[in-house]
């Protein structure tokens, strides 16, 4: 496996994500390949976790407008760059990168840092990653907010999805700040496109965002019995479960009717409709972290 990893000076321009870098080595299995894995951790150390996860081709940089808010509340946020994106390393061909790979990689990430008491907070990539590592390890997590994304077991793409994911497939070009901000209502400035761009210098870093459409597991997809597993698993789970899906994505547009009733800890929740595109935390930060605080805080006040 060959590993490339962002220079940090690609990072030197960005002035409105000032938060210190953590790492942590984890290796792929199949290899024995170290994989550096960056990460933001803010707030009290030993205060309940947020576990803020993105998806493709974000990083950590998507929450810069929810982290500082949440962390005020008294909770531990951590979010770190998926393996391929962000400040995190790069695995440079696509055959490297898998479903199973990534969350592997990201349970040896949450095993080393020993979280416990994690409310996750996820969308995209975020929530297929996210949600298969709480279906791995439910001791660790106490809640989940999930927005924009989803656990799909098989059927068939939605239109909007098949349509992107054969553009990341056959485009030439794969302009990555210009794609997120076609996936916000508010439109991206000049500076937050550059940001976005960053982790990826040339084509060369691009693998990862480039396969992860490739890899939702719809009809016919290997991975379909890992979800079918996990969502067994969320079938019984009767902690805090809030969906806050947006007004204005149609690729995971109703989304939210797949868990509420389905999964137990859903009811009785204040599930909302944020304002926004795909990338929500980019359109309505605000309502985002409402939703967070709504279910860490019952967790804060059971005790976790």
């Amino acid at each position: 496996m060959h590993v490339l990893r962002t220079p940090d000076e690609a990072f030197a321009g960005i002035t409105d994500f000032p938060f210190a870098s953590h790492w942590c080595e984890v290796r792929d299995t199949a290899t024995g390949t170290p994989l550096r894995i960056h990460y933001v951790d803010e707030g009290p150390r030993d205060a309940p976790v947020v576990l803020m996860m993105h998806g493709e081709p974000t990083w950590s940089y998507l929450y810069r407008h929810m982290i500082g808010p949440v962390a005020a509340a008294g909770f531990r946020v951590i979010a770190p760059d998926l393996i391929g994106f962000g400040k995190s390393d790069k695995p440079a061909a696509k055959s490297d990168y898998s479903y199973a790979a990534h969350v592997g990689w990201m349970r040896q990430w949450v095993e080393m840092l020993d979280l416990k008491t994690v409310t996750l907070a996820c969308q995209d990539w975020g929530s297929l990653v996210g949600l298969r590592l709480v279906a791995a390890m439910p001791e660790r997590f106490s809640g989940v907010v999930l927005s924009n994304g989803g656990l799909p077991e098989g059927g068939p793409a939605p239109p909007a999805f098949a349509i992107w994911r054969a553009f990341s497939k056959y485009s030439p070009l794969f302009p990555i700040g210009r794609i997120v901000n076609k996936g916000t209502k508010r439109g991206l400035s000049a500076a937050e496109i550059a940001a976005y761009d960053a982790p990826f210098p040339d084509a060369r870093y691009k693998a990862g965002a480039r396969i992860f459409p490739a890899l939702v597991p719809f009809a016919g997809n290997p991975a379909v019995p890992d979800q079918q597993k996990a969502w067994r698993v969320f079938e019984q789970w009767d902690k805090p479960f809030l969906c806050a899906f947006s007004d204005g994505d149609p690729i995971t547009r109703t989304g939210e009717t797949r868990f509420i009733g389905r999964v137990p800890g859903t009811a009785g929740q204040p599930h909302r409709t944020l304002r926004g595109g795909h990338f929500i935390q980019e359109d309505d930060p605000e309502g985002f972290v409402a939703a967070i605080l709504d279910v860490a805080q019952q967790q804060k006040e059971h005790g976790g």
